[in-house]
């Protein structure tokens, strides 16, 4: 696989964003979820770009230092934004993003862990499934 550096910052984004979502959906499947309704449903909560935002300030302290240039060099890249999200926000989790293409080109499944112990922080009780939700699991 090519080496970070050689995409811009929204390409690497771009990626980060779809290997986001394929992880996001496998880690609720782990968790229990089947019914598709409440996968899409949990899915959406973890991938609007307010969650992706709160999960980037709660591991900023925690980065490695060509991490922190990636966030840092992904959250200053010009683009556009949707206009449903200030623009703040839509930048960090472009840089949240970019990060989470940077750990899969670097081979770093394990950071992406350690980030869905984060995202489960920002959304608290709702990493559960509806089994384990009611005591059954």
């Amino acid at each position: 696989m090519r080496n970070w550096r050689e995409f811009n910052a929204l390409a690497l984004a771009y990626l980060g964003d779809a290997v986001y979502e394929l992880w996001v959906r496998e880690h609720l499947l782990e968790l229990g979820f089947v019914k598709v309704k409440e996968l899409h449903r949990k899915a959406v909560e973890r991938v609007r770009a307010s969650t992706q935002a709160r999960v980037l300030a709660k591991l900023l302290d925690a980065l490695e230092p060509e991490e922190q240039e990636v966030v840092l060099w992904a959250r200053n890249a010009k683009g556009g934004y949707p206009r449903n999200v200030d623009v703040l926000t839509y930048r960090h989790a472009t840089a949240f993003e970019a990060l989470v293409g940077y750990w899969y080109l670097q081979g770093l499944n394990e950071r992406m862990e350690w980030a869905f112990a984060q995202v489960e922080a920002v959304l608290p009780g709702k990493g559960k499934s509806a089994a384990e939700a009611e005591g059954k699991n």
